[in-house]
C-alpha cells in the first residue's frame, strides 16, 4: 500500500456535525473522542471527492470505480482501492488584537503531524514550552511576527494576554507547513506563505485546547412564520462552525486494484489522483455557503508502507 498526506483548508465556515447535541449548542461539530479537538471524518471527504472527480471528468468512470468502489450492488462487488483517514486539526484561526488573525497550533499537534509527514518535518524539533513558570504561559512566534502587541513582548488572542518569543524552530515549522499548504502550483503562493507565516503561533497545549473549545463560531438560526413574522414554534436553534481558513491534515492509502481483470499496482492507482488542489464542498449547511474547501493530495509525499 502507498500512503500520502493530504491537507484540507476550508474557505468558508465549516459545519461537519454529529447530529443533535446535548449541551448548550444544538448542533455541535465533530470532535475527537480522546482530545475533543475538531476533525473532519475521512468518509465525508472520500464521498465528496468521488463525486467531484467523476462530475468534473478528472478520471474515467472505470478509474473512479477502481479507486472508490462500484456505484451500486448491481455491478461486480469489490472494495475500492483508496482509504481516507480522518482529517485532524493543524491550524486554528484565532482572533488577534494585532495582525487581525493568528494561525495557532501546539506541540501535541505538531508531534502527531511530524509522525505522519516525515518527508517534510523529519529534521524539525518539537518546541518545548514547559519547564519553568514563565515557559508554561509563553508562546512561540516567527521572525517579524505580525502578532506582537507593540513592544510588550506579548500577543493578545481572544481575551488572553500571552507572553511570546520568536525563534528559528518556529520559523522552520511555519515554512514547512505553508509549503505544503501553498505549493508552487497555487496562485500567489509566495505571498500566501509569507502572510500565514507572519501570523503563525505555537501555543502551549492547554491554552490551545481551551481555544479549540471556545473560539469556534456559534451561530443562531431561526425560521420566520410568514403570517405573524415571528419565530416559528421550535424553529430557533444554534449551530457550531469552524472558522474559515482552518487547516487539517490526514493520511490516505492506496492499495493495488481489487477489481477483477484489473492488475494495476498501488503506484499506478496513486498516480491517477490529481496533483493540483481540488475545490470541494463538505459537511452540512451547503445552501447557506458552509464547507467550501480546497483539498491538496500532495502526491510528492507518497511512500510505500
Amino acid at each position: 500500500m502507498h500512503t500520502q498526506i493530504f491537507h484540507l483548508q476550508n474557505l468558508s465556515a465549516l459545519h461537519v456535525g454529529t447530529g443533535q447535541g446535548v449541551g448548550v449548542v444544538d448542533l455541535p461539530i465533530a470532535r475527537s473522542k480522546s482530545t475533543n479537538l475538531p476533525l473532519v471524518p475521512g468518509s465525508a471527504i472520500k464521498g465528496v471527492l468521488r463525486d467531484e472527480l467523476a462530475s468534473q471528468e478528472f478520471l474515467q468512470k472505470s478509474d473512479v470505480q477502481t479507486l472508490f468502489g462500484p456505484d451500486s450492488s448491481m455491478e461486480d462487488a469489490h472494495a475500492g482501492a483508496i482509504a481516507f483517514g480522518d482529517a485532524n486539526l493543524l491550524l486554528l484561526p484565532i482572533r488577534s488584537f494585532a495582525g487581525t488573525v493568528a494561525y495557532a497550533t501546539c506541540p501535541f499537534i505538531l508531534r502527531q503531524y511530524k509522525r505522519d509527514n516525515q518527508a517534510q518535518t523529519s529534521n524539525l524539533q518539537i518546541p518545548q514550552l514547559g519547564g519553568s513558570d514563565d515557559d508554561k504561559v509563553s508562546a512561540r512566534v516567527t521572525d517579524n511576527s505580525e502578532l506582537m502587541v507593540g513592544n510588550t513582548g506579548n500577543i493578545a488572542l481572544e481575551d488572553l494576554d500571552i507572553q511570546a518569543y520568536d525563534n528559528d524552530t518556529t520559523q522552520r515549522w511555519a515554512e514547512a507547513i505553508t509549503e505544503s499548504l501553498y505549493p508552487e502550483t497555487s496562485k500567489d503562493y509566495e505571498e500566501w506563505r509569507t502572510q500565514v507565516a507572519k501570523r503563525f503561533v505555537i501555543l502551549p497545549d492547554d491554552i490551545f485546547s481551551f481555544l479549540a473549545d471556545t473560539a469556534t463560531e456559534v451561530r443562531t438560526r431561526i425560521r420566520i412564520d410568514r403570517k405573524t413574522r415571528t419565530v416559528q414554534q421550535g424553529a430557533l436553534w444554534t449551530e457550531e462552525n469552524l472558522p474559515a481558513d482552518s487547516v487539517f491534515w490526514g493520511v490516505l492509502g492506496v492499495s493495488a486494484s481489487r477489481k477483477k481483470q484489473d492488475n494495476r499496482s498501488a503506484q499506478d492507482l496513486a498516480d491517477l489522483l490529481p496533483n493540483h488542489e481540488v475545490k470541494i464542498q463538505i459537511g452540512g449547511k451547503h445552501t447557506v455557503g458552509r464547507g467550501f474547501c480546497r483539498l491538496l493530495l500532495n502526491a510528492n509525499n507518497t511512500k510505500e508502507a
